[in-house]
């Protein structure tokens, strides 16, 4: 059975810290791009951040570029999300998504075949 499960969500103030992980079973994530979307209360999921399948090219959507970093380790089987200044606007329900195969970044949801369940980041002013 393919699944993603995210994980280090949580709650924070403003200005702080976090950092999310998305283990992978039943897939390979060395043949996926992978993405971070949020989903926010009464929002669309927007797009947070991709990553090629090797990790050396990534793409972040416009209200984190700068502050989210997306990386990951193929051994592992994991993506990660760092994410640092955050902000009350930063919070949302976060999920990982993944693409099979290995060429291009997708910025869509629609472009993801996989979705984790997601996990709560709660930033506190």
């Amino acid at each position: 059975q393919v699944q993603l499960v995210e994980s280090g969500g949580g709650l924070v103030q403003a200005g702080g810290s976090l950092r999310l992980s998305c283990a992978a079973s039943g897939l390979t994530l060395s043949m996926a791009v992978m993405g971070w979307f949020r989903q926010a209360p009464g929002k669309e999921r927007e797009f947070v951040a991709t990553i090629s399948w090797r990790g050396g090219i990534t793409s972040y959507g416009d209200l984190v570029k700068g502050r989210f970093t997306i990386s990951r380790d193929n051994a592992k089987n994991t993506v990660y999300l760092q994410m640092n200044s955050l902000k009350p606007e930063d919070t949302a329900v976060y999920f990982c998504a993944a693409r099979p195969g290995r060429f291009g970044l997708w910025s869509n949801e629609g472009d993801y075949s996989l979705w984790g369940q997601g996990t709560q980041v709660t930033v506190s002013s």
